[in-house]
């Protein structure tokens, strides 16, 4: 048996796996984000620990006998967080989130050609590097103590092994990774006043990392020797779960927020376009990744505001063929990244008439998601990286319209998997089997197996028209989105 932990946000899943890679048992325990000021999000790491507890207890529980059996643990976890730790292993400070934005001044002064040269990716306010930068600044005191700082994933390794060891998928998202060489950059990390020995050592995603300690394998009935792989952040980890790990392999995530993930077999920067070139968690594979702040949540947005669902406003719509509407919607409700990386841009409904109704906006919405994907679409290509297919993941996925819409929007095939659980604790899973039992990567990151794929129907050129006129309203409107408002 082989476990797969992924820390989210808002919850810690644990999952228990066959050699089979079937899944047999599944549990989750919540977490909570604290928000004391404006745009600060924070966690306490004990409380991943205790969810860490409550998921495996319950493990314990329903799958005793096939608990007793695992042999290797990955794990998985959001990105970017900046868990500070001092000479004794304990937490100097809650845990600056990867939606924690309140370095963005750090961040625009460390933003230099040497950060992107080296780091290959803009430095994001939700990046490590300037929180603790701001730390430094803002807490001295605090700075001071620090004798390491861990991703939230490695600290969740901390307490399983005992051990200070991250890996390169999740170190990429520091600003401190030289991620050509997959190896802590002196100079990056001398510009925020740290050294080396302040970082975690630095392991490939499925090599061993550490043992589980044996009082924990003791309390959660776990006999014999439990290695610890590396594990991923939780984009490259989603990858190994879909299978996504070779080149010209792509996934198109419309959850939340939205994801277009390619893998790459070369590192390919470009900085430029807000694209993120990471390592993957596989040795001398990288990928690259455009982000939409909000995918489905945009939706949400339109359920809550016309006092509807979701479900309720998308349903109807599936029988329909995909056309564009000349109502454009701008999705940036809480800012963006590729390509604009504008944190001040806002949402925009244009176009509205006396006939515009619930279901004409709904299209809006959908067509202006797809829209954001076709700039992330287009940064990957400046960046050299061209789509024909991808496999659609999400919540958003299970609309065949929507689908429809952005397949002919990016003018490519959408497979949509057949159902099963392909997220980031089945891909920390694999990751935990891979170590364990020293595994081709290929053989066992493999695909799952697809349903129907959404092919494009010929309507592009008459969607690529809407979307020129989507990019041009942004463009009209963004010098508004910039002032400051009226108090």
């Amino acid at each position: 048996m082989f476990l797969g932990i992924d820390l989210g946000t808002s919850s810690v899943k644990s999952v228990l796996m066959d050699t089979d890679q079937c899944i047999i048992g599944s549990h989750s325990a919540s977490l909570s984000v604290s928000r004391p000021h404006d745009g600060w999000s924070e966690q306490n790491p004990a409380d991943w620990v205790r969810a860490m507890e409550d998921t495996l207890d319950a493990l314990k529980d329903s799958h005793a006998e096939e608990l007793a059996a695992v042999r290797g643990i990955g794990l998985s976890g959001h990105m970017h967080g900046a868990t500070l730790i001092d000479d004794k292993d304990q937490v100097i400070r809650p845990c600056m989130l990867w939606n924690d934005v309140r370095s963005h001044e750090q961040a625009r002064r460390l933003d230099t050609p040497q950060f992107r040269d080296i780091g290959g990716n803009i430095l994001f306010p939700g990046f490590t590097a300037p929180k603790v930068a701001w730390v430094a600044e803002n807490e001295p005191a605090n700075f001071a103590r620090i004798a390491k700082v861990l991703l939230p994933k490695d600290y969740a390794r901390l307490w399983l092994t005992g051990e200070h060891v991250a890996e390169m998928s999740d170190a990429a998202g520091t600003g401190w990774l030289n991620v050509g060489a997959r190896c802590w950059s002196d100079p990056l990390l001398q510009a925020t006043g740290l050294s080396q020995a302040q970082m975690p050592r630095l392991v490939e995603g499925c090599d061993v990392s550490g043992h589980l300690r044996q009082a924990l394998a003791n309390r959660f009935g776990m006999r014999g020797k439990v290695v610890v792989a590396g594990g991923a952040g939780d984009n490259a980890a989603s990858a190994c779960g879909m299978g996504t790990v070779a080149a010209g392999d792509a996934f198109l995530s419309l959850g939340t927020s939205g994801v277009l993930f390619a893998a790459n077999d070369a590192y390919q920067p470009n900085a430029e376009s807000a694209v993120h070139a990471f390592c993957h968690a596989l040795p001398d594979t990288w990928h690259q990744m455009g982000v939409i702040l909000a995918a489905t949540d945009a939706l949400n947005w339109l359920a809550q505001a016309t006092q509807s669902t979701p479900q309720a406003l998308s349903e109807p719509l599936d029988a329909h063929g995909a056309e564009p509407t000349d109502v454009i919607f701008l999705p940036y409700l809480g800012g963006e990244r590729t390509p604009i990386n504008d944190a001040d841009a806002r949402g925009v409904l244009m176009g509205l008439k006396h006939s515009t109704d619930a279901r004409e906006m709904t299209r809006a919405v959908m067509q202006g998601v797809a829209f954001a994907f076709k700039d992330c679409q287009l940064a990957l290509q400046s960046a050299g990286t061209s789509l024909s297919r991808a496999a659609a993941i999400g919540g958003g996925a299970r609309s065949d319209y929507w689908l429809r819409i952005i397949a002919n929007t990016l003018d490519i095939a959408l497979d949509v998997p057949a159902d099963g659980d392909f997220g980031a604790s089945l891909g920390a899973a694999r990751l935990g089997m891979i170590a364990a039992e020293n595994a081709d990567p290929l053989s066992i990151c493999t695909p799952p197996a697809i349903d129907h794929t959404i092919e494009p129907d010929g309507s592009s050129a008459s969607f690529l028209a809407e979307y020129e006129r989507y990019k041009a309203t942004y463009a009209a409107l963004a010098p508004l989105m910039h002032q400051p408002a009226r108090q």
